[in-house]
Protein backbone atom coordinates (compact mmCIF):
# COMPACT_ATOMS: atom_id res chain seq x y z
CA UNK A 1 0.00 0.00 0.00
CA UNK A 2 1.37 3.48 -1.18
CA UNK A 3 0.01 6.73 1.29
CA UNK A 4 0.40 10.15 1.13
CA UNK A 5 -0.97 13.44 2.34
CA UNK A 6 -2.06 16.42 0.16
CA UNK A 7 -3.15 19.77 1.01
CA UNK A 8 -5.81 21.03 -0.83
CA UNK A 9 -5.21 24.13 -3.16
CA UNK A 10 -8.32 24.78 -4.88
CA UNK A 11 -9.89 27.72 -3.92
CA UNK A 12 -13.72 26.03 -4.22
CA UNK A 13 -12.21 22.57 -2.25
CA UNK A 14 -12.83 18.91 -4.04
CA UNK A 15 -16.05 20.59 -6.03
CA UNK A 16 -17.98 18.66 -8.39
CA UNK A 17 -15.34 19.47 -11.92
CA UNK A 18 -12.12 18.55 -9.58
CA UNK A 19 -13.69 15.68 -7.94
CA UNK A 20 -14.87 14.44 -11.50
CA UNK A 21 -11.51 15.09 -12.91
CA UNK A 22 -9.94 12.81 -10.19
CA UNK A 23 -12.86 10.37 -10.29
CA UNK A 24 -12.01 9.77 -13.46
CA UNK A 25 -8.12 9.21 -13.19
CA UNK A 26 -8.89 7.11 -10.42
CA UNK A 27 -11.03 4.88 -12.46
CA UNK A 28 -7.76 4.13 -15.35
CA UNK A 29 -6.30 2.27 -12.25
CA UNK A 30 -6.15 -1.16 -11.22
CA UNK A 31 -5.52 -0.63 -7.70
CA UNK A 32 -8.19 0.32 -4.94
CA UNK A 33 -7.78 4.13 -3.80
CA UNK A 34 -9.10 5.66 -1.13
CA UNK A 35 -9.58 9.12 0.15
CA UNK A 36 -9.46 9.20 4.27
CA UNK A 37 -10.29 12.48 5.99
CA UNK A 38 -11.35 12.86 9.65
CA UNK A 39 -10.69 9.13 10.26
CA UNK A 40 -13.38 8.65 7.50
CA UNK A 41 -12.22 6.29 4.29
CA UNK A 42 -14.10 7.00 0.69
CA UNK A 43 -14.07 5.01 -2.10
CA UNK A 44 -12.14 7.64 -4.94
CA UNK A 45 -13.69 5.95 -8.09
CA UNK A 46 -17.16 6.91 -7.11
CA UNK A 47 -17.73 11.16 -7.55
CA UNK A 48 -20.21 10.50 -4.71
CA UNK A 49 -18.04 9.26 -2.49
CA UNK A 50 -15.69 12.18 -3.34
CA UNK A 51 -18.02 14.76 -2.77
CA UNK A 52 -18.82 13.62 0.14
CA UNK A 53 -15.17 13.71 1.30
CA UNK A 54 -16.11 17.58 1.48
CA UNK A 55 -12.59 18.66 1.56
CA UNK A 56 -12.41 21.93 1.67
CA UNK A 57 -8.89 24.26 0.65
CA UNK A 58 -6.80 23.75 3.16
CA UNK A 59 -8.02 20.20 4.80
CA UNK A 60 -5.11 17.52 4.38
CA UNK A 61 -6.82 14.40 2.88
CA UNK A 62 -5.10 11.04 2.93
CA UNK A 63 -4.48 9.24 -0.60
CA UNK A 64 -4.05 5.46 -0.17
CA UNK A 65 -3.51 2.72 -3.22
CA UNK A 66 -3.15 -0.55 -2.81
CA UNK A 67 -2.35 -2.89 -5.85
CA UNK A 68 0.03 -3.52 -9.10
CA UNK A 69 -0.08 0.21 -10.15
CA UNK A 70 -0.74 1.90 -6.66
CA UNK A 71 2.42 4.07 -7.07
CA UNK A 72 1.39 5.29 -10.50
CA UNK A 73 -2.29 6.40 -9.03
CA UNK A 74 -0.99 8.13 -6.45
CA UNK A 75 1.73 10.21 -8.59
CA UNK A 76 -1.00 10.41 -11.17
CA UNK A 77 -3.81 11.07 -8.41
CA UNK A 78 -1.80 14.26 -6.77
CA UNK A 79 -1.14 15.70 -10.46
CA UNK A 80 -4.76 16.12 -10.81
CA UNK A 81 -5.66 17.40 -7.96
CA UNK A 82 -2.13 20.14 -8.21
CA UNK A 83 -3.77 21.01 -11.74
CA UNK A 84 -7.34 21.36 -10.11
CA UNK A 85 -5.88 24.06 -7.92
Amino acid sequence: MVSVQYQIKNEEGLHARPAADFCKAASKFKSQIAIVKDGNEYEAKSILMVLCVGAEKGDVIELRAEGEDEQEAIDTLVKTLDMAG
